[in-house]
């Protein structure tokens, strides 16, 4: 990015972002001190608990405190009514300080804002604001668009790069780092070996633009963690800690070319699903201990334990256990 070009850009949002955090200028960031590294002082991504956050959210947050989590990062903000599952964001951050709770992260959808094909783009000074006035220090995109993610060429990944440096200019200002959250998608090839991610991570500046490395989906896209570590040190602050059941760890074959057509195959995404499982962190076929010896090189700060979908009623008993095994393993 040229030096005129983020000039342009510092200067055409510093109005609108100085007049939206005024009010938050003197909120605190809490700092969190638990002990150990950032895989023992392990967080929770709530999006595992969203059934139970829709129906009592207080109950939710107060459960996960007592389990021994002191740290969550959140999900769904409804900027309709400015709230999380029903709770205004001073009564959520309310909730979470009288459970001795902090959030260095939050998931923000940008869906349309990342489309180069839509013009209602979601409102990512808000977004900066609410994550500002809850201390956190990253707004992560969870996904790309979401129209036809077939349709997802490089085109459209360089848009996703462009956008994510002018959300991470706006947000620098605030003291927060924009972030992408990967999937299994961004692993698609757009041939000599360049994939979705590798195009994101070559377009974003590192000063305005991190990475949450889903350790899950890496693997069931095929692809290894280090590599990525090692090719772009420093620029993983954050993981998703999340395991995969031994009966479902084949990779997901999506750079097969199609012989008809020269191309990779068309993905259909409801037979990908019919492949994935999840489990318990530690009860699963990936490696989390092997993984831990490059958090340094990755830049690990925060790591947050998430299962997209847990089978057993006690959704409590699955994140503890999970919780558990972080504490065993990790010092």
């Amino acid at each position: 990015m040229t030096q005129s070009r983020r000039n342009f850009l510092k200067q055409a949002s510093l109005g609108v972002m100085g007049g939206l955090l005024a009010p938050h200028l003197f909120s605190c960031k809490g700092t969190n001190t638990a002990p150990g590294s950032p895989l023992k002082n392990i967080g929770l991504q709530l999006f595992t608990l969203r059934d139970l956050l829709a129906k009592d959210p207080k109950e939710v947050l107060k459960n996960v405190s007592k389990l021994g989590y002191t740290h969550v990062e959140t999900f769904g903000v409804d900027l309709a009514n400015n709230s999380f599952w029903g709770l205004s964001i001073d009564d959520f951050k309310k909730v979470l300080n009288d459970n001795n709770l902090i959030t260095h992260s939050g998931h923000y959808d940008m869906g349309k804002y990342l489309s180069k094909d839509h013009n209602d783009k979601e409102n990512i000074e808000k977004y900066i604001e609410i994550a500002h006035n809850l201390g956190q220090e990253y707004v992560i995109a969870p996904v790309p668009p979401m129209d036809n993610l077939n349709k997802l060429d490089v085109a459209a990944y360089q848009y996703i790069a462009e956008q994510l440096n002018k959300a991470g200019e706006m947000a620098k200002k605030a003291g927060i780092k924009i972030g992408y959250h990967n999937h299994f998608w961004e692993f698609k090839e757009f041939g000599n070996g360049t994939k979705g991610l590798d195009i994101i991570l070559a377009f974003t500046e590192p000063d305005l633009v991190c990475f949450e490395l889903d350790l899950y989906w890496i693997n069931k896209a095929g692809e290894n963690p280090q590599t990525y570590f090692s090719k772009y040190p420093g620029r993983f602050p954050l993981w998703h800690v999340k395991d995969m059941d031994r009966q479902f760890s084949n990779p997901i074959e999506q750079n097969k070319f199609d012989a008809k057509t020269g191309k990779r195959d068309t993905l259909n995404f409801e037979e990908v699903m019919k492949t994935i499982r999840y489990t318990e962190v530690g009860s699963g076929s990936i490696n989390f201990p092997n993984l831990a010896s490059f958090a340094n090189e990755s830049g690990l700060k925060y790591a947050f334990i998430e299962q997209d979908d847990i089978y057993s009623d006690d959704k409590y008993a699955s994140i503890k256990k999970s919780f558990d095994y972080m504490q065993k393993t990790f010092k």
